[in-house]
């Protein structure tokens, strides 16, 4: 029977991947915690465990006794068949298979047995876990329940929750998924592994897949912003200065960047060339083809960038995702204008942070009708109607019409 035993939890440690050192320790242990509870000390009770000769069996010394009352004892009478010239108070080292032991005491050591033996699974599982976390896995997607997909990866099970899924991304049972592994949640007596499709890590991982020169290092890259789904921008700096960082990591034909499109659904992914000037970094996010200019504001991160008409909707993006990635990339502010509307709103701006006193036409008296009636600003002046200034009291027809048009050409 013990044979039988030790070849079963020997094949269960290859099934489960167990150590068979820390397996034998577990069976020994247990046996022992439970078997000892009906010795004493002195009967120096060892478990012997061993896969090799498939021999699992209790070695103790029984104490003589006249009459033996407990596991630990044996009789005088008994003791004597094993040695004729024994004595009482002597002991006689004796060793029992592990099933010699009544039902009750094999019960509990099988008990603790099959726990440690599960706290070891699960100590196995999260030191592979550990060597697979931040790393891309695949896996058979077993179910789709209402937390997301359950997906087995071979040494666990893993979890795509819906939060991690892509939108509009929908598998079926058998289905093979990539995705990154992120955390790991203890549930009850459950180890799950969490993945997600939707992190920028996911994105830095398949590049790292499919571009050997991000692997060896030779092009670095900086960040990566995302909308999942929708669209992605990977910053890169090239740190072979002998290597094109977008060239590279495009491919033959685009070939690199489509492999990667394709395990994101059709994802757009933008290389954006890193630069450490603001002005071309925030140019290079939003689509070097596209910008004029760049205006940095003096104070804060603000940017201001000038296209062409016929590109404002491209720099803009889609539900503006292209600026707004952008922004995330370069951690500024963006607004995008045409020419002519960045004028006007200089002119606007200007127009705020002046006094109607600076407008021809406007004398300390006439400016100090205007702010009474709460003109202060030239923007004030603008916005209102010659007619409106008209009727305060005191402000005269051609007075209006010249503090109106000194407004406009401010």
């Amino acid at each position: 029977m013990s044979a039988n035993l030790m070849s079963s939890l020997a094949e269960l440690a290859n099934i489960k991947q167990l150590d068979k050192d820390k397996l034998a320790e577990i069976i020994k242990d247990g046996l022992y915690q439970a078997i000892s509870k009906k010795m004493l000390l002195e009967n120096e009770l060892e478990i012997v465990a061993d896969f090799d000769t498939n021999r699992i069996f209790a070695k103790f010394k029984r104490i003589v006794v006249e009459r033996d009352d407990s596991l630990g004892e044996i009789s005088l009478e008994e003791a004597q068949y094993y040695q004729e010239d024994v004595q009482l108070g002597d002991k006689i080292t004796v060793q029992l298979p592990v099933f010699d032991f009544e039902p009750k005491v094999i019960r509990n050591a099988r008990k603790a047995i099959l726990e440690k033996i599960k706290s070891l699974e699960e100590d196995r599982i999260m030191f592979d876990y550990e060597n697979q976390k931040n790393q891309i896995v695949s896996g058979k997607v077993r179910k789709d329940d209402y937390n997301g997909y359950v997906v087995d990866i071979g040494y666990a099970d893993a979890l795509l929750p819906k939060e991690e899924q892509i939108e509009d991304e929908y598998y079926k049972v058998g289905d093979i998924i990539r995705a990154y592994v992120v955390n790991i949640r203890k549930r009850r007596n459950d180890v799950i592994v969490i993945l997600s499709r939707t992190r920028p890590e996911f994105v830095k991982r398949l590049f790292e897949t499919e571009i050997p020169e991000i692997t060896s290092e030779a092009i670095e890259v900086k960040k990566i912003v995302r909308e999942p789904g929708m669209r992605t921008k990977v910053a890169v700096k090239s740190i072979d200065p002998n290597l094109d960082a977008t060239a590279c990591c495009l491919g033959p034909k685009g070939m690199r960047i489509e492999q990667i499109r394709n395990e994101l659904n059709g994802e757009l992914v933008d290389i954006v060339l890193w630069d450490e000037s603001p002005e071309q970094l925030i140019a290079n996010a939003i689509g070097p083809d596209l910008v004029e200019k760049v205006y940095l504001a003096e104070r804060g991160n603000f940017a201001r960038i000038i296209v062409n008409q016929e590109n404002k909707n491209l720099a803009i993006g889609k539900k503006g995702k292209n600026v707004k990635l952008a922004a995330k990339l370069t951690d500024f502010k963006l607004d995008i204008y045409t020419e002519e509307e960045f004028e006007e709103k200089i002119s606007e701006e200007r127009r705020i942070t002046s006094h109607v006193s600076d407008l021809d036409g406007v004398t300390s008296k006439v400016a100090e009708v205007l702010k009474v009636h709460g003109y202060t600003s030239v923007q004030d002046i603008y916005e209102a109607s010659v007619d409106e200034l008209c009727n305060l009291e005191g402000l005269g027809l051609k007075t209006a019409t010249k503090i109106k048009e000194s407004a406009e050409y401010f």
